[in-house]
């Protein structure tokens, strides 16, 4: 279970303060995927953030009872002198796995050749993205968290590949996306909710969602 408890979150953009969660109160449960519509520039990016525990909120309460990954394509943590190899060996030892297993298995997912053996730093944002939902992957969480606005690959193989993978754990994980759009909801989805004016609004189906948000965009 992922709860937020009367979270509250803002920042200043330089001429005005941006609210982005105001006394916000709701849960996601394990088996119920949840998609987070909201135009560019609400602060979705920050939302998957606080529910990663990679920010937290100005005020309020995040209960984290389940295993919760790092967003898609976020690489805090990863040293980027480090290779790929030498980075999935020590992530895994931080969570407790198996090195040869999450070292093994990002290789094969990410399939970068010889580039999996050079520093991270040389990589192109693809790369770095094929390397990052390679970990993810690896890792097994109960709850995925994925940012539409993280890099991507353009990478076909990779894609159908990795997006297999993701298909089969979702048959026992659940997922939370932020998007703006809602055809990309509808692949991960079957509950939405829509963020708007610092408020979270939960509905039980897709069609309701759409609803407000396209009224209120």
């Amino acid at each position: 279970m992922l709860e937020f408890v009367n979270v509250s979150k803002s920042f200043w953009t330089g001429t005005q303060r941006k609210v982005i969660l105001d006394r916000a109160s709701f849960r996601v449960e394990l088996g119920q995927s949840l998609g987070i519509l909201a135009p560019n520039g609400t602060g979705k990016t920050t939302l998957i953030n606080m529910m990663a525990g990679l920010e937290k909120p100005d005020e309020g309460e995040i209960y984290r009872g389940c295993r919760i990954s790092f967003p898609l394509g976020f690489m805090g943590g990863v040293v980027a002198r480090l290779s790929a190899s030498e980075n999935a060996r020590y992530i895994a030892h931080l969570y407790g796995l198996d090195a040869d297993y999450v070292q093994a298995f990002c290789r094969w997912v990410c399939d970068l050749g010889e580039y999996f053996d050079n520093p991270i730093g040389t990589y192109s944002s693809g790369m770095r993205a094929r390397f990052s939902f390679s970990l993810m992957l690896a890792l097994e969480f109960d709850i995925y968290l994925i940012d539409e606005g993280m890099p991507s690959s353009t990478d076909a193989e990779f894609n159908r590949r990795a997006g297999s993978i993701l298909a089969d754990r979702l048959k026992s994980a659940t997922v939370v996306i932020v998007s703006h759009q809602m055809q990309t909801v509808e692949r991960f989805a079957q509950k939405a909710a829509v963020l708007r004016d610092g408020a979270l609004y939960r509905f039980n189906n897709l069609e309701e969602a759409k609803a407000l948000y396209d009224y209120s965009t």
